[in-house]
């Protein structure tokens, strides 16, 4: 009989948890509490490594420890100046799953991680990268569509799915990401053969999670289309879109790339230098919003599916909802 917990099998089985549901890593967010609280809930919670420096995630992943024994994994950014110290740092507490996100894997990470015993995902946006992650030994796939907050690629959630699901999912687990609110949509990328999902959006305004309130009133209030993507001023820097509630912030930040623009100009950075930059404006002006609550200078980044946050509820609530919602989608289809 098909039920989600035959469907997520091959997901929990990697995954090692109840619920094949990750949590999507979001900078400031994804700490110790809300992943140690997806964790214990029967999900995956991942920490959000971003511009940590490797003192911040050891003691990052042994606090989270000591909230959880279950397991979870840590995402790391591939443009950290020292991410193989990050990763020597999850293989001394042997983290059992290691993400990897932000584009190509420099030389000699991938077999670090291995190394470790970790399990490694990578996000894969398009086909062509998919087959190349799976040559190179990558244990699992995320493909993340432009629905999903933070910063995103060009296609659509449901065109990946269509485009990726058949061609790769037999080889490799893949966990379908971006704009996912409810149970149905994930009985239905289940049913094309994904492993599980990943969702951040649905997750802020869980009461285990940090984020300021006026943080989540801004969540509660917003619709899919006040979740706008970020717009590239220049050609030159390859700024990757970021998907966040629109205010002043997103302003700011059309101001920060023509300020470094002009810094190119002058040859007084260069391009590694460039988007660095661009990257700690972006964790400045989060952490702003997150932890001070500025939600009018710093960045609201959120996923389409932030109209279909309604209320603040425990993980707990919002795992158990999700799940009969995508159980009771697949009882009217056997029903049918």
């Amino acid at each position: 009989m098909k039920n989600t917990k035959t469907l997520m099998q091959r997901g929990t089985d990697f995954l090692g948890c109840d619920v094949a549901i990750m949590c999507g890593a979001m900078s400031w967010i994804s700490e110790r509490h809300l992943v140690s609280a997806i964790s214990n809930a029967g999900g995956f919670g991942v920490i959000a490594c971003g511009a940590m420096t490797t003192d911040l995630l050891d003691n990052e992943i042994a606090e989270t420890k000591k909230r959880t024994d279950k397991p979870f994994g840590v995402n790391l950014i591939t443009m950290h100046p020292d991410l193989m110290d990050l990763i020597a740092i999850c293989g001394k507490h042997a983290v059992s799953h290691i993400v990897l996100a932000g584009g190509l894997p420099p030389k000699g990470s991938i077999e670090a991680i291995k190394a470790t015993g970790a399990k490694l995902i990578c996000f894969a946006p398009a086909m062509a990268l998919a087959k190349k992650f799976i040559r190179s030994g990558v244990d699992a796939l995320v493909i993340e569509g432009m629905e999903a907050g933070g910063h995103i690629g060009p296609v659509s959630t449901s065109v990946l799915a269509q485009e990726m699901l058949p061609d790769i999912a037999a080889q490799v687990p893949v966990f379908v990401a971006g704009g996912i609110g409810r149970g149905e949509a994930i009985a239905s990328y289940l049913e094309m053969g994904a492993a599980g999902v990943q969702l951040g959006t649905r997750f802020v305004c869980a009461h285990e999670c940090i984020a300021h309130e006026n943080f989540k009133k801004a969540f509660l209030k917003g619709n899919a289309r006040d979740a706008i993507s970020s717009v590239q001023i220049d050609p030159r820097l390859p700024v990757i879109p970021v998907r966040a509630l629109k205010n002043k912030g997103t302003e700011e930040f059309t101001a920060k790339q023509r300020e470094v623009a002009n810094l190119l100009d002058e040859g007084s950075v260069d391009m590694n230098e460039a988007q660095l930059q661009i990257e700690h404006f972006w964790a400045g002006a989060l952490k702003r919003a997150v932890i001070d609550g500025d939600v009018e200078n710093g960045s609201l980044m959120a996923g389409q599916s932030v109209g279909m946050v309604k209320a603040q509820q425990s993980v707990a609530e919002i795992i158990a909802e999700l799940m009969d919602q995508a159980e009771s989608a697949l009882a009217k289809e056997k029903a049918a």
